[in-house]
């Protein structure tokens, strides 16, 4: 069995609970993503997201700090190097993992703590949620060093926070606490570091514990819907209603789901898969 100090990656999967967790493993370099990192990352989604097992995927860090950004060092040997990537090829970017978190089937969940530098916020914003202890630093020094942020730039405008707050972290340089970055909806909220691994552990299994055709719709319903005009979104919305019932059946147990419910919301119910 291979030592965990030499695995950049440690990905822990549970099918019992439906839960992946994805460990980068650089404590060293505060996780910093080297080619090798991103390569490895890209390899595990691939692998988890095809289990029909596992409905929650939490991307997490050893150490103390989430991720500090890019391997500068690698990045620069990267740059020098015959083998620059072509236009429009994201292969071992922080890109492609992003591409495979919003296009994963499972909902994604970022567990927050320490750094979260540049292409940590590429990580982050690509997650479905994410979560931040209360003292966590989030942020982009790309400007700092003469860039605009490429990667980051994207995720951030399209997270949802409002653009002035977006110039603002993207050219100031400076960095948002956890709890600034939870109060302006940059992370899905943010809470003492020592509370952050167990509350997400126990959402995601909560989360996982859902019906796997819902959730897999509710994804599709968000991305596809949220930038549509509000007429198109009812349009798609009315669409994939009727593909998930092709799938599964909502109304399947109303009398199980109300009984469950008398008294306030009961998080125990599980709809029939």
């Amino acid at each position: 069995m291979a030592n965990p100090e030499d695995q950049i990656v440690i990905t822990e999967v549970d099918e019992g609970t439906g839960v992946a967790r994805i460990l980068m493993n650089r404590p060293k370099k505060k996780n910093a993503l080297s080619r090798k990192l991103m390569f490895t990352i890209v390899d595990e989604i691939k692998a988890i997201r095809d289990n029909d097992k596992i409905n929650v995927i939490v991307l997490d860090s050893a150490g103390d700090t989430f991720c500090a950004g890019q391997d500068l060092q690698d990045l620069r040997n990267d740059w020098s190097s015959k083998n620059r990537a072509r236009w429009g090829d994201y292969t071992g970017s922080t890109l492609s993992i992003a591409l495979l978190l919003r296009g994963a089937r499972q909902i994604t969940i970022a567990s927050v703590r320490g750094y979260c530098l540049g292409g940590g916020i590429v990580l982050m914003n690509a997650c479905d949620m994410a979560f931040a202890a209360s003292d966590a630093q989030i942020g982009m020094p790309e400007i700092i060093r003469g860039s605009y942020g490429r990667s980051a730039t994207p995720t951030l405008y399209h997270s949802g926070i409002p653009t002035k707050l977006a110039f603002y972290i993207q050219v100031s340089g400076r960095n948002l606490s956890g709890t600034e970055a939870a109060r302006i909806g940059l992370v899905t909220g943010a809470m003492p570091k020592e509370d952050l691994q167990a509350y997400v552990a126990q959402l995601a299994a909560e989360v996982a514990s859902r019906n796997p055709v819902a959730l897999e719709h509710a994804k599709i319903a968000a991305y596809t819907e949220m930038d549509l005009p509000f007429e198109a979104a009812l349009k798609v919305d009315e669409a994939l209603a009727h593909r998930m019932r092709v799938y599964t059946n909502p109304l399947g147990d109303v009398e199980g789901y109300l009984a469950s419910q008398k008294g306030g919301g009961n998080l125990g119910y599980k709809a029939p898969k």
